[in-house]
């Protein structure tokens, strides 16, 4: 595995998998959100982002992380594995909610500087619907491109194969 995707719902341990997968290889950990935003909550352009994104994918080795549906097949055709992240919605509120508390005010190592962490009740939103618009679509993206797949269900079992390795 030279080119992995990290994909799932919104606080389900994504980065913090990507990082520690990244620290176990050596392989780079990129994560989308960085791309995306450019501090203060603002963001660069879809063209911007893309050129920004295929400069990332065209390189020999990587682990992407994040979801940006309207990347996903693009990705998916450059990938040769994927972790996918099928967490419950309720998990993954508690994710976002714990992330929070842990880090308000300050800025993730896996964000643009000057992105401070804070509740937005808008992203609390799109958890709430991510199953249910995403899950369908994320499955047959994995069954049309059939890379090596590992599916979590939870976070021991995430934290069971970083183990193993």
């Amino acid at each position: 595995m030279k080119r992995i995707l990290v994909i799932g719902g919104n606080g389900s341990g994504k980065s913090t998998f990507t990082k520690a997968l990244a620290k176990k290889t050596g392989l780079p950990a990129v994560h989308l959100d960085k791309i995306w935003w450019k501090g203060n909550w603002e963001y660069i352009s879809r063209e911007e982002f893309d050129q920004k994104l295929e400069a990332e994918l065209i390189k020999d080795e990587w682990i992407i992380d994040g979801n940006f549906e309207r990347t996903l097949e693009k990705r998916m055709q450059f990938c040769d594995a994927v972790f996918y992240f099928d967490f419950s919605t309720l998990r993954c509120i508690f994710g976002v909610t714990e992330r929070v508390i842990k880090n308000y005010g300050r800025t993730r190592d896996d964000m643009p500087e000057n992105s401070p962490e804070k509740f937005d009740f808008e992203f609390y939103k799109d958890i709430l619907r991510f199953n249910k618009k995403n899950r369908p679509k994320t499955k047959a993206f994995l069954e049309k491109y059939r890379p090596n797949v590992i599916v979590f269900k939870n976070r021991k079992q995430a934290k069971e194969y970083l183990d193993s390795l």
